[in-house]
């Protein structure tokens, strides 16, 4: 039998600063919001301390025991989520709107990709660059661009409103809207769904193609029994890294959704820096988390069992 060799100097050397730091960025902060989460709040916001100053000695004391326990720790936080429909409804609507912009980014990247994947190489490298241009500016600032655009002086209000007025409807408001939102949602996260696809996309075999509409197949067949079954990973993978971001962004639903268009990221962010409630933040914190990855489960479960089939 062959001994398993210990990993080298070398390995470590390689995984290991990129370990150490998902352990001190990531892995460590998931447990202490995780903690948080079972905490109660503060008198004046934050955490209820666990640590106090005796008075006599000056030394630092740990308030918490296993005998008090249940004086700093509570399942109330999590009691709350479930008990107040508010929540569970703004959780609901983040999905909703999450899946619309996941849908609408597939529905605009796919020819997009399928253009830049099917043009010359001269020009490939062009197309890929001007996909990827708006990240040269400020994410603050394309917003910013949205709110001008979608506002009631900019061209599109009033170009949508004009043509509204031959058919006698009045003025539209699009600004502060959950269109608004949706919109600005796809704008930002649209370059994520068409880099993937055209990865994908690039690699296919055209005579497979060739080979369809030489046995009879119309150019819809063709697209929807060869093209689309083999870009599924492409479109899997474009639709996490559209989803995932779109579910806790608080940004954009902050500038142009107003008060009607607020997502859980709004929430999460309110209950850290402007209520001060942490232990109820990281309990939003949390099941915004355990909802992502179980829909990333059932995703994988899916495809797994298509791949069987």
């Amino acid at each position: 039998m062959s001994k398993v060799k210990p990993p080298s100097l070398a390995k470590w050397l390689i995984s290991g600063p990129p370990l150490l730091y998902l352990l001190i960025f990531f892995a460590v902060p998931t447990l202490m919001m995780i903690f948080s989460a079972f905490r109660f709040p503060g008198e004046y916001g934050g955490l209820m301390p666990l640590v106090d100053i005796n008075p006599d000695t000056g030394a630092r004391e740990l308030l918490i025991n296993w005998q008090n326990w249940r004086e700093f720790l509570t399942l109330e936080n999590f009691t709350r989520f479930f008990e107040d429909g508010v929540y569970v409804e703004l959780f609901i609507k983040s999905f909703w709107y999450a899946g619309l912009t996941t849908l609408f980014c597939i529905i605009l990247a796919y020819p997009l990709a399928w253009l830049i994947a099917r043009s010359p190489k001269k020009y490939r490298d062009l197309l890929v660059l001007l996909v990827i241009l708006p990240f040269w500016s400020n994410f603050l600032i394309r917003v910013y661009a949205w709110m001008i655009i979608l506002g009631p002086q900019g061209y599109f209000a009033m170009t949508v409103n004009s043509v509204l007025a031959w058919f006698g409807i009045g003025p539209q408001q699009f600004l502060f809207t959950h269109f608004a939102v949706i919109v600005v949602l796809v704008y930002v996260h649209l370059p994520f769904m068409v880099l993937p696809l055209y990865a994908n996309l690039e690699k296919h075999d055209m005579a497979l193609l060739d080979a369809a509409q030489d046995l009879g197949a119309s150019a819809w067949q063709r697209f929807w029994r060869i093209t689309w079954p083999l870009s599924l990973p492409g479109v899997w993978a474009g639709a996490a890294l559209v989803f995932i971001p779109a579910l806790g962004m608080f940004a954009v639903p902050d500038l142009v959704g107003g008060t009607d268009g607020i997502m859980v990221g709004n929430l999460i962010k309110q209950q850290f820096l402007d209520s001060r409630d942490w232990p109820f933040g990281s309990t939003l914190s949390i099941m915004l988390t355990a909802s992502v990855l179980l829909l990333a489960s059932l995703a994988t479960l899916i495809s797994r069992g298509r791949k069987k089939s």
